[in-house]
Parts: C-alpha cells; sequence; structure tokens
C-alpha cells in the first residue's frame, strides 16, 4: 500500500547540522515511513501520516515553521533590533562590557564582575545552552553541545570572561550566518514569487478573479497592461512587447503576436491580450525551472561527496583528540589538570567542522540560483563543477550557432518543369516533413497563389530526403548524395550545385524517374553572436570547437571557416553524432551543444549536454544536463565561467575552512590560542566561507 507524499517549505533552518538533526528527529516519528530534507530550497518531503504540528515540534530546537507547498507565504521582514535573539546578543555584549569594566576598576576575580559575566552567558547563551545540554544527554554532538561544553568548562575553571566572550562571539557568527544563508536562498524564493496567484479568466464575455490553480487547459484568461501574465499560453487576441527576463534572461522585452507563446511570471508592458491556457499552474515553465533548480541544489557535487564522507572521520577523531589531551599529558607528565583540560576545550571548539561542512553545499546553492536568475538552468552541482572542466565543445549547427530559420534563396529549373511548378512539387511532399529545410520550403510556396498537390505514399528516407506519388509520378525530393545512389549526375549540375554550396546554401533537388527537374538552394543565416562566443570560448581555455551537422560539407565548411571553429564534420546521421563525441573524449571532456529534440542522443552522450532555447521546450528541460532558456548563445561562456568561479570559490572555502584550524591547532602547542580565540576561529571561518560564495551572486552575462 503506497503512504501518502507530502512536501513542505520550511522557514528558521539555519545550518547543515540543524538540518540533519531535523531529519533524524522526523525519521523517528512512527507514523513516518521516510523523508528527504533539501537544505538549500528550504524544502521537505515526507511520506508518511504526520501533522504540522509534529514537524513543528521536531525542528522545535531551531524554530523551524514548516507550511504546506502550495501554501504561499508572505516572509515578514522583521528590523533587526526587533528579533529576540539580536536583543538577548546586545543585553549579553552589555552585561560583558560592564563585567570588565568591574575587573579593571576591582580586580578579575571579583563577585561583582563574576555576576555580571555570568548573566552575560545565561542571557545571551540560554538557547544555546537548552539545547547544548539537551544534545548532551544524548551523546550528540554538534555545534551546540561543543560550544556549551566550552562555556562550562571555562566556568568550571574560574574562566567567567572567557565563557562570556565564547557566548557573545557564538551570538553574533550565528546570525552572520543565517543571515548570508538566507541571501543566498532568496535566488529560489525569489523565483516562487515571480508568478501571480490570481488571474482574470473569461467565460461567456464575464471576467472572473479566480486562483490560478483553478483554471483548466483552454481557459481564456485576459492580460493587461503592466500585468504579470499567470499562465503558459498561446496568444489568441491582441498583441504586445513583454518582458520574459524572469524566464529566458532576455534584457529586451519580445514582441507578442497572434499563435505566438507566453510564460508564466512575465510582464505584459503595453497591449491588452487574450491568452488560451496551454498547461496546468504545476506544468507551467516557471513551475519546471523551481522544480528543476530545487532538485539540481539538493544534488550533492563531488566535492561535496568527498567533503562529507571526510567530514564523517574528520570529526571522530578531534572528539578523540581532544579527550586524549585532556587525560594523558597530566597523567604522563603531570601539570594542572585544569590547564590541560582548557587545552582539550581548545582542540573541541576549534576542530568543530562547520565551516568544512558548509564551503561546498552554500556555493552550489547561491550559483544555480545565480545561474537560474540569468535564464540559464544548470540541473545539478556535479553538472556546474564538470562545465569548467570542458575542453571540446561540439555544437550541433541548425538553430545553434545559426538563426534556424533558414529561407529559400534559389529555385532553378533545369527541365520543362516551371519553377513555381517545382517548388510546389517539393512543397507538397515535403509538408510531411518535421525538417527545417522543409519548412524553409512551405514557407516559400505559401506565397504562391495555387493549393499544394496531393501525395499519395509518401515516404521519409532518414537524414537523405523524401519521396510520394505526385499525380502517379513517383517524383523524389532530397539531397545530391541521394540522387547520385540512382544516377549519374551531369557534371554541369554538378558544378552549379557546388557553386552554390561554396555560398554556404543547403542545396536539395527534385527528381523524378524521367530526370533531374530542378534544385532549390536554402540558407541559414548565422547568428551575429556565434563569432564573438568561438572566440570568447578559445580565450577560455577551450582546446577544440567542433561542429557537428547532417549538412552538407561544402555549406558547412563555408559557415566552419565563417566562425573560426577548429574542426567540420557534415553529413552526419544522428547515430554518427553519437559516435563523433565519443571519439572527442579523447580531448578532455565534451560537451554538445543542440535545441535539445533533434540531438537528445549526442546530448545524451556528452559529459554535458547543453539545450538552446529550453524555455518552453519539454525535451529540452528534460534530456540536457543544462538549457539555456532564452535563444542566446551568449550565455554559453557565461556558464562556463560560473562554473569556474564556483570551482575556485569551493576550493578557496575549504582551504579556509582547514587553513584556519590548522593554524589554530598549532598555535595551542604553545599555549598562544584562548578560548575565545577558538571560536573565533571556527565561527570566523563559516562566516567567511558564507560571505565568500555569495560572491557568486554577483555572477553577470
Amino acid at each position: 500500500m503506497a503512504t501518502e507524499k507530502n512536501v513542505y517549505r520550511l522557514q528558521g533552518l539555519s545550518c547543515t547540522s540543524c538540518a540533519a538533526k531535523f531529519e533524524k528527529n522526523i525519521r523517528q516519528i512512527d507514523t513516518v515511513e521516510d523523508v528527504q530534507l533539501n537544505f538549500g530550497a528550504s524544502k521537505l518531503t515526507v511520506d508518511g501520516d504526520v501533522s504540522i504540528l509534529q514537524l513543528e515540534k521536531a525542528g522545535a530546537f531551531d524554530g523551524i515553521k514548516v507550511f504546506p507547498e502550495k501554501q504561499r507565504n508572505t516572509k515578514q521582514h522583521i528590523p533587526f533590533w526587533l528579533k529576540r535573539e539580536n536583543q538577548t546578543t546586545l543585553v549579553s555584549l552589555v552585561l560583558l562590557l560592564a563585567g570588565y569594566g568591574v575587573s579593571a576598576a576591582n580586580g578579575q576575580n571579583n563577585w561583582l564582575s563574576i555576576v555580571l559575566f555570568a548573566l552575560a552567558i545565561l542571557i545571551g547563551g540560554y538557547s544555546l545552552m537548552k539545547e547544548g545540554l539537551l544534545n548532551l544527554s544524548k551523546l550528540e554532538f554538534d555545534m551546540s553541545t561543543l560550544m556549551t561544553i566550552a562555556v562550562i568548562g571555562a566556568a568550571l575553571i574560574g574562566d567567567w570572561a572567557e565563557g562570556a566572550v565564547v557566548v557573545f562571539l557564538f551570538s553574533v557568527s550565528e546570525a552572520l550566518e543565517s543571515y548570508s544563508i538566507d541571501k543566498a536562498r532568496n535566488s529560489i524564493s525569489s523565483l516562487m514569487e515571480i508568478a501571480p496567484t490570481t488571474a482574470t479568466v473569461l467565460r461567456n464575455g464575464v471576467e472572473y478573479e479566480v486562483e490560478v490553480e483553478e483554471l483548466m487547459i483552454n481557459d481564456v484568461i485576459l492580460i493587461k497592461p503592466g500585468q504579470k501574465i499567470a499562465m503558459d499560453g498561446e496568444v489568441i487576441q491582441g498583441n504586445s512587447s513583454v518582458n520574459q527576463s524572469a524566464i529566458t534572461g532576455e534584457s529586451v522585452p519580445v514582441h507578442k503576436v497572434l499563435g505566438d507563446e507566453v510564460f508564466a511570471g512575465t510582464l505584459n508592458e503595453e497591449g491588452s491580450m487574450q491568452v488560451r491556457v496551454t498547461k496546468l499552474a504545476e506544468d507551467t515553465t516557471i513551475a519546471k525551472i523551481i522544480h528543476l533548480v530545487e532538485e539540481a541544489q539538493a544534488e550533492k557535487a563531488p566535492t561535496q561527496q568527498f567533503v562529507d564522507r571526510f567530514a564523517k572521520y574528520y570529526t571522530p577523531a578531534i572528539l578523540a583528540i581532544s579527550v586524549l589531551i585532556m587525560v594523558i599529558p597530566p597523567l604522563a607528565m603531570g601539570g594542572l589538570w585544569s590547564d590541560w583540560f582548557y587545552k582539550g576545550l581548545v582542540v573541541l571548539v576549534v576542530g568543530c567542522p562547520c565551516a568544512l561542512v558548509i564551503s561546498t553545499p552554500i556555493a552550489i546553492v547561491t550559483a544555480i540560483g545565480n545561474a537560474a536568475r540569468n535564464g540559464v538552468l544548470i540541473k545539478g552541482g556535479i553538472h556546474l563543477e564538470e562545465t569548467g572542466q570542458i575542453k571540446v565543445i561540439a555544437f550541433d549547427k541548425t538553430g545553434t550557432l545559426t538563426e534556424g530559420r533558414p529561407e529559400v534563396t534559389d529555385v532553378i529549373s533545369v527541365s520543362a518543369v516551371a519553377e513555381a511548378e517545382l517548388l510546389k512539387q517539393a512543397a507538397s511532399i515535403e509538408r510531411f516533413s518535421q525538417h527545417p529545410l522543409a519548412t524553409a520550403i512551405m514557407r516559400a510556396a505559401g506565397k504562391l497563389s495555387n493549393d499544394l498537390l496531393e501525395v499519395e505514399d509518401f515516404q521519409s528516407i532518414t537524414g537523405k530526403g523524401a519521396k510520394g506519388l505526385l499525380g502517379g509520378r513517383l517524383v523524389y525530393v532530397g539531397s545530391p548524395n541521394l540522387y547520385k545512389e540512382m544516377d549519374r549526375l551531369e557534371e554541369s549540375f554538378e558544378q552549379r550545385i557546388l557553386e552554390l554550396q561554396r555560398q554556404g546554401k543547403t542545396v536539395m533537388l527534385v527528381w523524378s524517374e524521367a530526370g533531374l527537374d530542378g534544385m532549390i538552394a536554402v540558407a541559414d543565416q548565422v547568428r551575429k553572436s556565434s563569432l564573438s562566443v568561438i572566440q570568447k570560448l578559445h580565450q577560455m581555455g577551450i582546446r577544440k570547437t567542433v561542429m557537428l551537422t547532417g549538412d552538407n560539407q561544402s555549406t558547412a565548411s563555408a559557415i566552419g571557416q565563417q566562425l573560426g571553429l577548429s574542426e567540420v564534420k557534415a553529413e552526419l546521421l544522428p547515430h554518427e553524432k553519437v559516435a563523433m563525441i565519443k571519439s572527442m573524449r579523447q580531448y578532455g571532456k565534451v560537451a554538445m551543444i543542440g535545441d535539445g529534440v533533434n540531438d537528445a542522443p549526442a546530448l545524451a552522450s556528452a559529459n554535458i549536454g547543453i539545450a538552446m532555447g529550453g524555455a518552453g521546450t519539454d525535451t529540452a528541460l528534460e534530456t540536457a544536463d543544462i538549457a539555456l532558456m532564452a535563444d542566446d548563445l551568449e550565455k554559453l561562456p557565461y556558464t562556463i565561467n560560473l562554473s569556474m568561479r564556483t570551482k575556485q570559490i569551493i576550493l578557496q572555502n575549504i582551504s579556509i575552512a582547514l587553513g584556519l584550524k590548522v593554524i589554530a591547532l598549532l598555535l595551542i602547542i604553545p599555549g598562544w590560542l584562548t578560548l575565545w580565540m577558538a571560536v573565533m576561529a571556527d565561527m570566523g571561518a563559516t562566516v567567511i566561507v558564507v560571505l565568500n560564495s555569495l560572491r557568486l551572486m554577483r555572477s553577470r552575462v
């Protein structure tokens, strides 16, 4: 029997160790069968019958609030001074300074200074010590436990001032860490607030305001100037400029006319439109983006997996070393127990792996959120890391390096068949084909006044062309190579074809059993951005840029030369593209960039599959590792640069986390490291790591 699966949003989840403890507490509820907690997205999935009250009780130690996933919560902004934890920290600081003032005037062991320091500890560290003592009773050793042991230990050996400083520094660093993590999470929460919650629907000519969850496919919604579009749909009346930056990252508004697709969360700027709903609320492009970004943030990158394994053995080792320092030296070498007990406490505090554990996930969360806001959907930490290691990029030609909208440039008759009739015959057969060249022929034929001809026994010849009966006459439309397989091509025609191909045009022949009737040349314009993008990629250290296309060699070579590509592979069938991807792995990691539909096998076989124009294309979102939501090749260098920066910041974070600990541990040997310095080293490292990761929010296209 299937268990009930519920998804919740969380508020107040402050750290990775708190997340692990919260998850553990939920697992202990009898009715819960399984639980997955996504720290980056503050999202909880529970299998089993459990109430929100039970979940909040499990997270009471961290003040975690739980809300159903579909419930919209406007997070109230509480001024810094009104937050209870900040008020207690401020009171603790005042008492701490007063304690030092009394000590300076009346001596360190003055009873009044001890009382002031003790009050600073109790007021500033009440929640910390309450949680720490509870953990200690269960033999759970997290940051709260270690800090509580340190504060109590300092009090036991009479160092009340140091205990108070430890509490104050811990409170300040916790506030800074919480603030920084919330900043990183805003990348997701801001996405969730993009789409409106209600829409104006037209039913029988009457306007109704309804919740978006109530809208059905084929409902018609009214979009007024200045309104956000509530659902994905198709324009059926009116036209307007729409700002799509929230979905695609495009800075320039896109003009929408009858039949164009629009996306939920985009802004209608000037005109009024009626839009037919094409997707339910949970299936809209923005809903899929949010879901995929959250899944990506939950997936552990290779570096994070290594750090987690390291921390698993590191923490028990630090605990063991701390106990040994407290016990063995006094027994073996003599000396005061209090001195070695103090050094053991210092090792315990400085050895806490908080900064190390958070070093990778906080960078990954920030980078993926930044990419989503810039119209790049990265589907996991592993893909984010690998993108910066790419050495070879393979491009599809049509729709990637070129505009993807080929146009007929030449119609040449070499028989008694008129040019208009030649185009009509080709269009009659090609209307059954999905190839971009077929679309170009259909557009050109659409300008003719006569209707297309009836076709019988249509048959597609994969990668080469098509054939069909026109009035009982078998007519072929296909590549020169297909013609050559059936008949010899006259030299004059061969020269004419070569001449057109040198101009970067693709030539299709039209013939019947009686012979060649004519040729149709089609050209696809190279994107304006393609040349600059290829140059940037070479400057960034990409060894090879390769074009893989099913088009003929002459056309492909002309475009390849124009763009400065390292290599051009033409006349490839889909399975041959896959073979080429595999052969290029000898040069390093390979990325394939295509439209996500025709190139699905090649995208899947590359180390990183990158889809162009992912917005509105379900196949692109599902197939590729990375989707460039706008039809914009300029986002490719940005994505690679973001990956490189993320890798650098992760390495910096790990170096900071481990480096500060090594320095602090070395300072323990001569006895220079005090308990408050150990807290500064540990919590300071955590704050530095988080703030360093937030630099990724500034990455721009």
